[in-house]
């Protein structure tokens, strides 16, 4: 499925916010004193790592933003595997308009590159089976919609945006309810039709009870392989089947290998190493 850009109107807010957050009140105050103001540079965004190429239109914006005669031209597009020293994208224009923005173009391209990245491995370790990677709403505050493109950049998929998506219904829930039957009892209760219910259970037996209850998913959290596999025959494809826990792109193939539709990973967008992306001048 091709990846869509996420429009405008969802990144500008956090590209201006990021470029106010250093341009401080002052400006830069080192570029504005070294650089002339007619002066014209031009660079390029190189790679520093293997890895996959997320947030190319955010750094546009931020060029844009800085100012509107710079000009910022992609060579491989987001959602591509790029190698070290690999060019991605060039940009020329006025050098204070440039410099000023080039930090927090750099910080956004890094840091979604290097979700995709992350993503792309985890993705690639349960190649041929029929388990879709997918992220978690452990993002970073304000993050979450670029974090989340940046996931599907590197061939996963979303969970939740936000809790407005779905019924999610976890231990702290089932506690309060006083178990899984009445939860889910009273989440069908309050929720329209068209909006999907899914249970965390930590055992069999309540696997059980929440299939009796008809509900469209299970998330089987940290249960070990073996309860796995029982779990997917006990589904047998009644619900959505779902498995999360310390998934790593070690541990991932076993899981997807147990039979399971989903398995969540939530440190793909909380602690995902950045992908190291510089800006060079042209010589």
């Amino acid at each position: 499925m091709p990846l869509v850009p996420l429009p405008q109107v969802i990144v500008e807010p956090l590209v201006r916010a990021a470029l106010l957050e250093d341009l401080g009140r002052a400006g830069d105050l080192t570029t504005d004193a070294i650089a002339p103001a007619d002066l014209a540079i031009a660079a390029a965004f190189v790679s520093r790592q293997q890895g996959v190429i997320a947030g190319l239109d955010l750094a546009r914006l931020a060029f844009a933003l800085m100012d509107p005669k710079i000009v910022f031209e992609i060579e491989r597009p987001d959602g591509e595997t790029v190698g070290a020293g690999e060019t991605v994208a060039r940009v020329s224009g006025p050098a204070r308009g440039m410099l000023g923005a080039e930090r927090v173009a750099l910080n956004f391209v890094s840091r979604l590159s290097g979700v995709a990245s992350a993503t792309a491995a985890i993705v690639e370790s349960v190649a041929g089976t029929k388990a879709r990677i997918v992220c978690t709403r452990k993002t970073t505050p304000t993050f979450r919609a670029i974090e989340k493109y940046a996931v599907r950049a590197g061939g996963g998929a979303n969970h939740r945006f936000g809790l407005d998506d779905a019924v999610l219904i976890k231990d702290n829930h089932v506690a309060i309810a006083g178990g899984i039957v009445p939860a889910i009892r009273r989440a069908k209760a309050h929720v329209g039709h068209l909006v999907k219910i899914e249970v965390e259970v930590d055992t069999l037996a309540q696997l059980d009870e929440a299939l009796a209850e008809g509900v469209d998913a299970v998330l089987l959290d940290n249960m070990g392989l073996d309860d796995l596999r029982r779990a997917v025959d006990r589904i047998a494809g009644r619900a959505i089947s779902e498995a999360s826990g310390r998934v790593t792109p070690q541990s991932a193939p076993a899981i997807a290998a147990a039979g399971v539709d989903l398995i969540s990973v939530g440190w793909l967008t909380h602690s995902a190493p950045i992908l190291d992306v510089g800006l060079d001048l042209a010589g």
